[in-house]
């Protein structure tokens, strides 16, 4: 088997390079923060601790720092995060059974949407959780501060809101913050791949880097890429009803990257935000769901949705000799901006950690338009790679009853842009791959479980 990667380092989105001036801190590209490590079924099979992948599971999943008022923390205990609300109880009742069934919940949120969930009760709670959340119901959820909590880690699908996708993502991503925690890989989201390539390895495959696809390997091939992808490849290959499809294929709003290099902690507003990794910097309900909602009408917001990382403290091994060490950020912005938000995110910091300014060394600030730059799926700057819908999750990018296959012959799709959708699970290549060895080679999926050392 062999893997090819235009990029001339492996990962796509879980990739961690060093800063170009202080090589002692990395960066990592896309994703820093890794909810599904140890949740999604195929991660939890391929055991990736087994395989040398330390995580480090903080005490507080994310936290939500608000302007003048204490910050809203979610704890990996519901009941301590419950006690810290104004309204605790109504927390508690949205996300107590799901805590319970949070295996249910994981099964249905990232199954193939063609198999009768395992667990019909978990299904029925997130259903109507869905609902509610997904809808002007969502004021059902009481308490500024609880509102603020959820939307936060809802806007990670960066869709309006309320709906039902941001509901379902916001009520999975809650629920593992009560269970398995939020974990940070140790050394940054290259060590989950790099021991993805070490199994491959292990098992007689190989990695190119530096080779861009532009016409059809031989044999069997799976991509990784985004669906429109496919009409350079191919060409004049494909049916015209694919072609139509693929044309017609719609790309969501985008993410601004900007990265920091700080000399010291953040002098945050609320000192308990010292120990926190995660961040979700959109200010209240009222103030997230009106930037979200700009974005589909092309508007960058005053104060756009800012999810922001400090794996450094729960990882050590971040900071460098000099005490210098990153601070991950990127904005929700419309798709392909071309705008620099470096300020906007810095002034947004300023208002909630007075002095911030003082301890940026360095800002590596990557717009919209230019994040295909380092991962070609990025179109416009989705890093859901269009697929963060209701509509798409269930059925593909385009209308086929096996999404994950196309009209060309021994050709399969696994991105984002296919079933269950964004995020770094495994589950579309899991999936992709359990078609493929199905219909080439008569074979079912072999075991992912690591051999005894």
């Amino acid at each position: 088997m062999r893997v090819l990667e235009a990029q001339p380092t492996a990962g796509g989105g879980a990739r961690t390079v060093p800063d170009p001036a202080f090589t002692g801190v990395s960066h990592d590209v896309c994703s820093a923060i890794h909810p599904l490590a140890l949740a999604s079924p195929f991660f939890t099979e391929f055991d990736l601790p087994a395989r040398g992948v330390e995580l480090v599971v903080p005490a507080i999943s994310y936290a939500n720092p608000l302007p003048g008022r204490p910050a809203v923390l979610a704890y990996r205990d519901l009941e301590r995060t419950c006690a810290e609300l104004s309204e605790g109880d109504s927390w508690r009742r949205l996300l107590g059974p799901l805590q319970s069934r949070s295996g249910g919940v994981v099964e249905l949120m990232l199954g193939d949407k063609r198999s009768v969930p395992g667990d019909l009760v978990a299904t029925a709670h997130i259903a109507r959780r869905m609902l509610i959340q997904g809808s002007p119901a969502w004021g059902a959820l009481r308490g500024q501060d609880a509102q603020a909590l959820f939307t936060g880690v809802a806007a990670h699908t960066i869709s309006r809101m309320p709906s039902l996708v941001s509901a379902g993502a916001g009520l999975m991503l809650a629920t593992l913050g009560h269970t398995v925690g939020w974990p940070v890989p140790v050394g940054g989201s290259q060590a989950i791949t790099d021991a993805l390539i070490a199994d491959l390895r292990a098992h007689g495959g190989d990695v190119h880097t530096g080779v861009e696809v532009t016409t059809p390997p031989r044999g069997v091939v799976i991509y990784d890429i985004a669906p429109t992808a496919m009409l350079t490849i191919y060409g004049v290959e494909l049916p015209n009803r694919y072609v139509r499809a693929l044309r017609r294929y719609s790309y969501g709003p985008g993410v601004a990257k900007v990265d920091f290099v700080l000399s010291g902690d953040i002098p945050w507003s609320d000192p308990r935000l010292a120990s926190v990794a995660t961040f979700h910097l959109g200010g209240t309900r009222n103030q997230m769901a009106h930037a979200e909602r700009g974005l589909a009408a092309g508007r960058h917001a005053g104060w756009p949705m800012i999810l922001a990382a400090s794996p450094h403290t729960v990882d050590p091994k971040r900071i460098d000799a000099q005490g210098y060490r990153p601070f991950w950020t990127y904005a929700h912005v419309p798709a392909g901006s071309t705008v620099d938000q470096a300020g906007t995110v810095t002034a947004v910091m300023e208002r909630l950690a007075p002095g911030f300014s003082d301890l940026v060394v360095a800002t590596r600030s990557t717009p919209a338009s230019r994040l295909a730059d380092h991962n070609a799926n990025y179109v416009g700057g989705d890093i859901g790679v269009g697929g963060t819908s209701v509509l798409r999750a269930i059925a593909g990018p385009t209308p086929r009853i096996n999404p994950w296959t196309t009209p060309i012959p021994r050709a399969y799709l696994c991105s984002s842009a296919t079933p269950p959708g964004a995020g770094v699970h495994g589950m579309a290549g899991y999936f992709a791959a359990r078609t493929a060895l199905r219909r080439e080679f008569g074979l079912g999926m072999p075991g992912l479980s690591p051999q005894p050392r």
